[in-house]
């Protein structure tokens, strides 16, 4: 059983706000993406020093721990991916399972001081990268594994809905 949202087909949110979190892609602006995930990853210092970060709130769903260290790698991931659409024509990225990630890292026993300070530095790469963005550039393509096809700019708003809705999952948990 996975134990985070099932995300392969979360497509949708470039569509409509998320009912949950209330994430809403088509009020983002391209220029605001860095921005946004500067501000983002600066809101999960809180939870990260949180004292009941390593606590379930049920088995089958994460810690905020978990879903710092999940975020993490998400901004790890996009950077990449965005290193690829901005320097590959229409590059196709490899199949992501986050479930697997989590087992295999051991996002359970992680230092939540040392997941708060990767996350902050891989959120300020990822802003980095999107800041240096401009023109023509938002509209180069890559594809998902599935074959979701992205722009920069939809890349930007899709990458935007986790770590937000996660802070949305967190906030129930305390």
């Amino acid at each position: 059983m996975s134990i985070t949202p099932d995300n392969k087909n979360w497509t949708w949110v470039l569509e409509r706000p998320c009912p949950d979190c209330a994430f809403d892609a088509e009020t983002i602006a391209n220029r605001d993406t860095g921005m946004i995930i500067r501000d983002v990853a600066s809101q999960w210092e809180v939870v990260l020093f949180h004292p009941q970060v390593r606590q379930r709130p049920l088995p089958n769903v994460w810690s905020p721990l978990e879903y710092g260290c999940h975020v993490r790698d998400v901004f790890r991931l996009f950077d990449m991916r965005l290193d690829l659409m901005l320097s590959l024509d229409q590059p196709t990225f490899d199949n992501w399972d986050q479930d697997v990630t989590a087992i295999a890292e051991r996002y359970d026993r992680q230092d939540p001081h040392t997941v708060r300070r990767e996350l902050a530095t891989s959120g300020d790469m990822l802003a980095d990268r999107f800041d240096a963005v401009s023109g023509s550039e938002w509209r180069r393509v890559g594809f998902r594994s599935d074959g979701a096809q992205f722009t920069v700019e939809s890349f930007g708003r899709y990458l935007l809905h986790d770590p937000i809705h996660h802070l949305w999952d967190v906030a129930h948990i305390f």
